[in-house]
């Protein structure tokens, strides 16, 4: 599933091609006909991100609200001399001269109001992404619950916009163990959590991809080859269940939680035990 950093920059190349233009919206798919009808001939403002959630703006205070899910694309082509024929199941097809984008796969693609939008918003955690966002909103939640931190992370109502890679990765980074609880984190624990994905999620929407080594751990510094994977980028404990951990050697552990893959390393992340357990 795109993690934050990915929707922060198809808003982005949404508003650059077609901020401000009217836009032919269709979908030759059929399942959004009447909501594109409604704003096919207007003009699109511009798309926000909130986490995992996308809203395209058109005049009229309509939105057109996306969740990717986990195999939804939205790709926007701009600089083209000809608009194709639409090719496989696309949802939603945005179109102006010389551009053209294309959903598929979304789990959800809706026409909403400003007040749905907004009720849609009310339901999710801050986004590290955003400039207006609360860490302390997610702190209220984190600090009293038992639930494990790794599970609290990608719980987009306590947090919005962090998936199974920057989880695995800004744990490691802080030397916290994914199952500990979460009412177990010191304040400046997870105010440095925060902080680190702040930094890191912006550097992902800047390039692209995921990248969490610290300089010293680079393929370069340490004298190995680079990480081959379809995600992309360097990093720590993500998918590299058994390989030696950059930083002491062990290897890398993985767990089923909730359906998706712990990623850990046992020694630079040890279990958490209670001062009442010792």
């Amino acid at each position: 599933m795109p993690e934050g950093h990915t929707l922060h920059r198809l808003a982005g190349a949404l508003t650059s091609v077609f901020g401000g233009h009217r836009v032919r919206a269709g979908s030759p798919q059929g399942r959004f006909a009447d909501g594109a009808a409604r704003v096919d001939g207007t003009r699109l403002l511009d798309a926000d991100a909130w986490g995992k959630q996308l809203f395209v703006r058109f005049e009229n205070e309509l939105f057109v609200h996306v969740h990717l899910g986990l195999y939804g694309t939205f790709d926007v082509h701009d600089d083209v001399a000809d608009v194709p024929d639409p090719v496989g199941q696309v949802r939603l097809r945005l179109v102006r001269p010389g551009a053209y984008a294309d959903l598929r796969g979304a789990n959800r693609c809706a026409l909403v109001t400003a007040a749905e939008r907004d009720a849609v918003l009310a339901r999710i955690g801050p986004d590290p992404l955003r400039a207006d966002a609360d860490p302390d909103r997610a702190w209220a939640r984190i600090s009293t619950s038992s639930a494990p931190i790794g599970t609290l992370l990608m719980d987009q109502s306590v947090l919005a916009g962090v998936g199974n890679v920057y989880r695995a990765e800004v744990l490691f980074r802080h030397r916290i163990h994914p199952l500990r609880p979460g009412r177990s984190l010191r304040p400046s624990q997870w105010r440095a959590i925060w902080d680190d994905l702040v930094v890191l999620m912006g550097e992902g929407v800047l390039s692209g991809r995921i990248d969490t080594v610290r300089p010293e751990h680079l393929p370069e510094a340490m004298g190995r080859a680079p990480r081959v994977d379809d995600h992309g980028g360097e990093v720590y404990v993500y998918r590299r269940t058994g390989q030696p951990c950059h930083v002491c050697a062990r290897p890398v552990r993985t767990q089923v939680l909730g359906g998706r893959n712990l990623f850990w390393c046992a020694r630079c992340q040890p279990v958490f035990r209670s001062r009442a357990a010792r």
